[in-house]
Parts: C-alpha cells; sequence; structure tokens
C-alpha cells in the first residue's frame, strides 16, 4: 500500500472515494451473491471488494461474478493481492498506481487496514485528464494554482496576459543575450554567411530535444517516481539523439552545400546542443523542486532561454574551431 502524503483535501484519493460498491465475504456463494445485488443502487458496481471484519482481503471484477458458477465462492474468483492505496494519498498518484496495475478501480484502506471505498475508473479518467490540463499549464509558466490552472480557458483578456507576461519577458531577454552573441561572432557570419542559415534549426532542435526529456521528468516527478530511475536512461537517449541527428544531416548538407567544414561544424553542433540540452531539461526541474517549488510551473519557457543561450555557445565556438574566421 502507497504512504499517505499530506496533500489538500480537493487533491487527495479520498475525495474522489465511492463508498457504496458491492461488498461480500470471501465464503459467500457466487449464486447467494448476484441474488443480493437485485434491487440494490450501488456509485460504482465494476468491481466487488471482499472484506473479513472490515478489512479488504480481495476485489474481484463483476464480469467475473456474473460469469461463475453459482456455487464458486467469491475468494475463489477474488485477487488476493489488490492494489491499495492510503486516503490521503495525492490522487494523481492513485490514478497511476491504478493505471500501472491495470485496475478499472484502486481499493482505499485506512492505517489500520480497515477498508474505506472504491475509486471507480471514470472518476480516475477524470483525475488524469484535470492533472494534464494543470501540468500543461504549469509547464508553460503562465498558471500554477490547479484551480486556476483548470479554468484557464475562461479567463479573460487581462488575466492570461498578466499571467502569461513575466515568463515572456524572460524570453526577451534571452533573445537580447542571443543577439549579443551572435554579435561577437559577426566575422564568422561575414566571412561565411552559410554560418547563420543554420542557427534556428540548431536552436529548434535542441528545443525539442529538451522539451521531451522535460515532459518525461516532470510527469515522472509528479507521480512520485525519482529523478534519479530516469536520468541515466534520459542522457543516453539525448546522446543517442545528437548522433543519429548528425549522421542524418552529414550527407545532406554535403550534397546541398559541399561546404565540409561548416557541415561538419553544424553535426557536431547538433550533437552537443541535443546532449546538453537533455542534461539542462534534467537538471533544471530537478533544482526547482529541491528548492521546494512546483517543477513543472516555468520549467518550460526558463529551459527554452538556457538550451537556446547554450546551443547558440556551442555552435559558434565550434563554427569558430573548425571554420575558423
Amino acid at each position: 500500500m502507497n504512504d499517505a502524503v499530506p496533500v489538500a483535501p480537493l487533491e487527495a484519493a479520498v475525495a474522489h472515494l465511492a463508498t457504496r460498491v458491492p461488498i461480500a465475504h470471501p465464503d459467500e456463494r457466487v449464486g447467494d451473491f448476484r441474488g443480493r445485488l437485485a434491487g440494490e443502487r450501488f456509485d460504482s458496481a465494476g468491481d466487488v471488494a471482499v472484506v473479513v471484519a472490515g478489512r479488504l482481503v480481495g476485489t474481484a471484477r463483476i464480469e467475473d461474478v456474473l460469469a461463475a458458477s453459482a456455487d464458486a465462492t467469491l475468494g475463489d474468483l477474488m485477487d488476493r493481492d489488490p492494489p491499495s492505496i492510503a486516503p490521503g494519498t495525492d490522487q494523481e498518484r492513485a490514478a497511476w498506481h491504478a493505471v500501472q496495475h491495470r485496475q478499472t478501480s484502486i481499493a482505499v484502506v485506512d492505517e489500520a487496514g480497515r477498508f474505506q471505498g472504491l475509486i471507480p475508473s471514470w472518476r480516475l479518467l477524470g483525475v488524469l485528464l484535470r492533472e494534464h490540463d494543470e501540468d500543461m499549464a504549469r509547464l508553460g509558466g503562465f498558471l500554477h494554482d490547479s484551480e486556476v490552472a483548470r479554468t484557464a480557458s475562461e479567463e479573460r483578456v487581462a488575466r492570461r496576459f498578466w499571467h502569461r507576461l513575466p515568463w515572456l519577458l524572460v524570453g526577451l531577454t534571452g533573445a537580447l543575450f542571443a543577439a549579443v552573441i551572435v554579435g561577437r561572432f559577426q566575422d564568422q557570419l561575414e566571412a561565411n554567411v552559410l554560418v547563420a542559415l543554420f542557427i534556428p534549426g540548431i536552436v529548434y532542435m535542441a528545443d525539442a530535444v529538451g522539451t521531451q526529456t522535460e515532459t518525461v521528468l516532470i510527469r515522472g516527478l509528479s507521480v512520485g517516481i525519482p529523478v534519479g530511475r530516469v536520468v541515466g536512461r534520459e542522457l543516453v537517449t539525448g546522446l543517442l539523439v545528437g548522433v543519429v541527428l548528425a549522421g542524418v544531416f552529414v550527407p545532406i548538407g554535403l550534397a546541398a552545400w559541399g561546404d565540409a567544414d561548416v557541415v561538419l561544424a553544424v553535426a557536431l553542433a547538433l550533437f552537443a546542443a541535443c546532449s546538453t540540452a537533455t542534461i539542462v531539461a534534467m537538471a533544471l526541474p530537478a533544482l526547482i523542486k529541491r528548492l521546494g517549488a512546483d517543477p513543472a510551473f516555468g520549467s518550460g519557457p526558463l529551459a527554452t532561454v538556457i538550451q537556446d543561450l547554450a546551443s547558440i555557445l556551442i555552435y559558434f565556438a565550434i563554427v569558430s574551431a573548425i571554420v575558423g574566421t
């Protein structure tokens, strides 16, 4: 059973609990149980809670109960080790716990082991949809309050403007720094205008790789997956992506432009920028979380600025070393 974590009441699993659910004893015959269901109304009847002295000992799918022989017992049909959560478990973690165990509902059991009820599939799906909307709003950097995030599409123009402006100003500051960096490499650009053509592509690819990594990491953090379980695989993935992109570009670049030095510089820059973007995308949310803030809030815009500046610096450093002035 998952440990409870302190969360706001509306964010806790118990807020989605269905208490009127079918309950049976493991020794009860299926025929008797089916007869008992007639005329009863439940909040959710997709699963049967099998309980002894108030404690959950298993769950049985209603499909199995309806298809079973009347002489079978609920104990014969039940899952004897069903996944369960504490009432205070975060709602998103509860939903993902059910998904990972392929359950149509998930049981809620208190610290004393007493059965509290089931969270049905339609409520779990609602949680995932709401949390997805919230994560996207926070990842965009313009909303951090969950209730506000859920009504973002209905906001008035003034509120939309003030929610988004701070991070857009961060982006503008980054653009100014990028202009300064590019200006310092004016000699290379004047000597070979081909160098300038690849700046947007390198910046875009780094942003795209970083965004993918950041999304995976933040989603994992939101459901309790530690950074350590993700970092190794994401680093290797970032390196592989950089290698493949560089390898794909080289023959195309040579065929289209024919400048071997520039093509080599772009290929190396793609590899280095994509690898660096992966590191930035993992480090920033982890750092924000370590500081006690929501790792999703503002990570997207801030990571984009850092990745853009790093990509431009990497590109021109490689160009200076290979192409020269």
